[in-house]
């Protein structure tokens, strides 16, 4: 079989920018060991020049708004190019955090009581703390990496953060109390289960990024039953959102060990110590092998012809 060239797409129009770059190098220099790569750095919301569908497997890095939720996908599919990962229909679900929890709830596995609103028609205070009281998590809808997250505790915290929502669909949730886990799913097999530990309370955008901030436990240290239960809800909501090759799903485990779903990120930070190369090497992939992994089934398609979802 005749290897395509990976082009790795990396950069993108959203928050998270610079965090995609940083993923974009690292699996450019890990595909390079196997496959011949290409770098593209992706700067507007549309294919970059140079991109022949005859020639090109893409492994997209890019996260956030066009990039992981469905808008760079369909732009692939009606050019014809094949591409690693979710396809566009399962990426724009899962890029709603609401749908997601939805769907994922037809197979059993439950998120956090939530209250889902525009920023032209915002809940009172009152309605918000009637229902699911004073302690709560505000968040947008449609964003990655943490992105304009605010924990509240009280009604004047509550107030001030929903008087500065002027625009988009934005959740807000229980805020739960528990272990924060993630799970990579690969191919619908779940890998192993890291537990994350912000030092501040907070899994934050910085807490993400800035090193020392954050303890990482791969794979987590669970009893052998609730592992097994934490790998069976991520393939279960993996399976539910249609999602294709790999995904990384997250949980909230409370005290009483009760699973809750946070959301699942069809294109998750991949540099070598980001969540979904952990859960990896908790199964025995290293980084290298994991991103071979991750981009064979698009090269497969591409092989056999299976690639593009025609419009």
């Amino acid at each position: 079989m005749k290897l395509p060239i990976i082009a790795v797409f990396a950069g993108g129009t959203s928050a998270e920018r610079e965090v995609s770059l940083g993923s974009g190098r690292a699996c450019a220099l890990a595909l390079a060991r196997t496959f011949p790569t290409q770098f593209f750095e992706i700067k507007a919301d549309a294919l970059p020049e140079g991109l022949d569908p005859a020639r090109h497997v893409v492994f997209s890095t890019l996260h956030g708004t066009f990039g992981e939720d469905g808008g760079m996908q369909r732009l692939m599919d009606g050019a014809g190019v094949t591409y690693a990962g979710c396809d566009a229909a399962s990426s724009a679900l899962t890029m709603d955090k609401a749908r997601t929890k939805l769907a994922a709830a037809g197979r059993g596995v439950h998120g956090a009581r939530q209250i889902l609103f525009h920023a032209g028609s915002k809940p009172s205070a009152d309605a918000v703390i009637g229902q699911l009281g004073t302690a709560v998590v505000v968040k947008p809808n449609a964003e990655g990496s943490s992105v304009g997250l605010s924990l509240v505790q009280d009604r004047a915290g509550l107030e001030s953060v929903l008087a500065g929502i002027t625009r988009g669909d934005w959740l807000i949730e229980e805020r739960l109390q528990g272990r924060e886990l993630s799970v990579g799913v690969l191919g619908g097999r779940a890998l192993g289960v890291v537990e994350i530990r912000p030092k501040s309370g907070v899994y934050d955008y910085a807490s993400k990024y800035t090193k020392g901030l954050t303890e990482y436990f791969a794979p987590a240290p669970l009893d052998a039953a609730v592992t097994a239960a934490v790998q069976h809800a991520a393939a279960e909501a993996f399976a539910a959102c249609g999602c294709r090759d790999y995904a990384r799903v997250d949980f909230i485990l409370t005290e009483k060990n009760t699973l809750y779903l946070l959301e699942i990120n069809t294109l998750p930070g991949m540099k070598e110590t980001s969540l979904l190369p952990m859960s990896a090497r908790c199964t025995g992939l290293d980084f290298t092998a994991l991103v071979r992994e991750l981009v064979m089934p698009a090269v497969q398609r591409f092989a056999t012809g299976a690639g593009p979802i025609r419009p």
